[in-house]
């Protein structure tokens, strides 16, 4: 069969299959934890998103990614690879009722992608200071071993073993094709990426906290000037910037999902001064927390 009509049919095989697991807009859980599907039926406005590490498989409709300076483009032809933690404003820009943009979003740590360098090769970086979203083509061996995986949510006897050969499958096709080599920096013991990774993972799990630039710098082994530079060269933002865009995710998340009003999520998340937080929170997402939380509720109701 020829490599177009392979890449057809087996997307076809993979939407069908994904569609089952996705039967209504938004995101939805699997019976594995790195494994989600994501599904939208109209295109939507740029919105501050948070993408962490893994792959992104879109199967049916386009979306982009604005991260600073950079715009990313992504739909069936390529698949989104995030090496790190990012903070982008993201949105669908191609789907509908009839065809709605649908997308797999899968996870992994960096130590399973340890193991894999041990067995495979990959290219060398092009651009090591490019920001953390990068995009690919998406081959026959990868779209085969989705559509496997899909497949294997019907058969709840053998997920818990097959399921992690087949994860492992997918990142190694990603690991010896152009991405490669930021799967490889991401995994590296003392590289550049893999210091810079280790300080976003300290923000992501510690945002409430003060923050100090010193102790950062120390943990990537870097003075701090340079770690400012680098940071942002990689997530497009200051070390300041994301533990800010990280608590007012968080704080949204809180107030939409827990029903906290927005002094206690401001206080959850680490603010002292409601007023700030309600400013900083505007300037973010576009209207105050009460109406936004509002308007997001209508959304979905």
């Amino acid at each position: 069969m020829p490599t177009d009509a392979l890449l057809d049919n087996l997307r076809e095989r993979a939407i069908a299959l994904a569609l089952r697991r996705a039967p209504a807009d938004g995101m939805h859980a699997t019976a594995l934890p790195w494994l989600r599907a994501i599904r939208a039926s109209a295109p939507g406005q740029p919105v501050p998103a948070l993408y962490e590490p893994g792959l992104v498989l879109v199967l049916q409709g386009r979306k982009r990614a604005l991260l600073g300076d950079a715009v990313v483009h992504y739909d069936a032809m390529q698949c989104l690879l995030v090496p790190v933690t990012t903070l982008p404003r993201g949105h669908v820009v191609e789907a509908s009722a009839e065809r709605p943009y649908l997308c797999l979003r899968l996870s992994c740590e960096t130590q399973a992608l340890a193991e894999l360098l041990l067995e495979g090769d990959a290219p060398e970086p092009a651009d090591t200071d490019g920001a953390g979203l990068q995009v690919a083509p998406v081959t026959a061996a990868l779209l085969d071993a989705a559509v496997r995986l899909l497949q294997l949510l019907d058969s709840p006897q053998d997920l818990k073993t097959l399921a992690p050969l087949v994860q492992r499958e997918i990142f190694y096709r990603v690991l010896i094709g152009p991405l490669g080599w930021r799967l490889r920096a991401l995994a590296q013991g003392d590289g550049v990426a893999r210091r810079l990774n280790r300080v976003i993972e300290q923000l992501t799990h510690r945002f409430a906290e003060p923050l100090r630039i010193d102790e950062l710098a120390a943990l990537a082994h870097m003075s701090p000037s340079t770690l400012h530079l680098r940071f942002k060269q990689l997530t497009a933002l200051s070390p300041l910037q994301f533990q800010k865009q990280l608590r007012l995710q968080h704080a949204r998340r809180l107030m939409l999902g827990d029903g906290l009003d927005a002094a206690s999520a401001a206080h959850r998340v680490g603010y002292e001064s409601p007023s700030q937080f309600s400013r900083e929170y505007r300037r973010l997402f576009g209207a105050p927390p009460r109406e936004d939380i509002s308007l997001l509720r209508a959304a979905a109701a």
